[in-house]
């Protein structure tokens, strides 16, 4: 044994530990800076915390103050009046409500299935040689600025879903009591169906990139292990996959719903502008309140006008606020399901 560790004490060897290098303590000067610094970081984070706060709180007051005249006017029964006309100064917002409502909803069913499917090609059943190019094309749909998928719906995707889809689904089920209902109306390639096509393509981008990435961070050992279980690759997906990664693919799709919610220039181009409501026909041109703004908000008086247009905006923002509200209940009830479950 080396002489640094072992003495030797009445003829008997005694191991010594090793001596301790002292590391010198920070000097007071340092110490007191580095908790400033904290202390600075600290009062920035909770500055740009409440500053978020505060500009909701901002604009949501805006809002309301400047629909205040229509609020006055209609009160709630706003929602469900489907007359427009500036020329009599009545207003209502049933058929913009409508509009976006529908068309958003009709983005949503097309898109999430697509979407899972582009994520679940992506992670699970493609080449790896294929995976990035494909992610990237993918996600270039989302550089695409909205007025060229406007003018692309109205002058290349209309006429082809006038000819070959509309006529012939008129054709198939225009004597269906119900659904003949839903897809009557002229077929002239704009409307509601369009304008929620138009959207699909424009968000699923977005839903399956996050689908994607969330995909990506499950355990691969879940995975394998389900697999030597002898689990298809659907049923992984389906019950490994999908509850772990649940609040990911949930954020999602409200992502992708409060991109079509908000979405303006490419409804405006196809979904018709027109501010009645004759039937629910999907084929119907219609509005939605962010296109009613666009195409009005510069002309509209100051007044009545405008006060019903601002009221639409405060509408707007408590239907996103709504959605958020339902996805963060949904989940929650979900984690509460697994729980009482487990």
């Amino acid at each position: 044994m080396s002489s640094s560790l072992s003495n030797t004490v009445d003829g008997h060897s005694v191991l010594q530990s090793p001596p301790l290098s002292m590391t010198p303590s920070p000097e007071p000067s340092q110490r007191s800076w580095a908790n400033l610094l904290d202390k600075l970081f600290a009062w920035a984070a909770l500055g740009a915390a409440c500053l978020t706060l505060a500009t909701l709180m901002g604009i949501l007051l805006s809002l309301i103050v400047g629909a205040w005249p229509a609020i006055h006017e209609y009160g709630l029964g706003f929602l469900v009046r489907s007359v427009w006309d500036p020329v009599k100064n009545d207003y209502g917002g049933l058929v913009m409500i409508y509009g976006t409502l529908a068309t958003s909803v009709i983005a949503l069913l097309i898109a999430v299935p697509v979407s899972f499917g582009i994520a679940l090609f992506l992670t699970e059943l493609s080449p790896v040689w294929l995976k990035r190019p494909l992610g990237t094309a993918i996600e270039l749909l989302a550089a695409i600025p909205s007025i060229v998928y406007g003018m692309w719906g109205l002058l290349v995707f209309g006429p082809i879903l006038s000819t070959y889809v509309q006529i012939p689904l008129q054709q198939l089920l225009g004597n269906v009591p119900v659904l003949g209902s839903l897809v009557s109306g002229p077929p002239v390639g704009i409307g509601i169906l369009s304008a929620g096509i138009i959207l699909a393509i424009m968000i699923i981008p977005f839903i399956a990139s996050v689908m994607r990435d969330v995909f990506e961070v499950t355990p691969p050992m879940l995975k394998e292990s389900a697999y030597g279980l002898g689990s298809t690759t659907w049923e992984v997906m389906s019950q490994v996959v999908l509850p772990y990664t649940k609040a990911g693919v949930m954020g999602g799709i409200m992502l992708g719903l409060g991109r079509a919610l908000g979405e303006t220039m490419a409804v405006t181009f196809v979904i018709g502008n027109m501010n009645q409501l004759n039937s629910l026909s999907v084929f119907e041109a219609a509005n939605s309140i962010t296109s009613a703004l666009a195409n009005e908000f510069a002309e509209a008086s100051s007044g009545l006008h405008q006060a019903s247009l601002i009221y639409l905006g405060l509408i707007l923002f408590f239907i996103t606020f709504v959605v958020l509200g339902l996805s963060k209940w949904l989940l929650a009830r979900m984690q509460r399901q697994e729980g009482a479950k487990s």
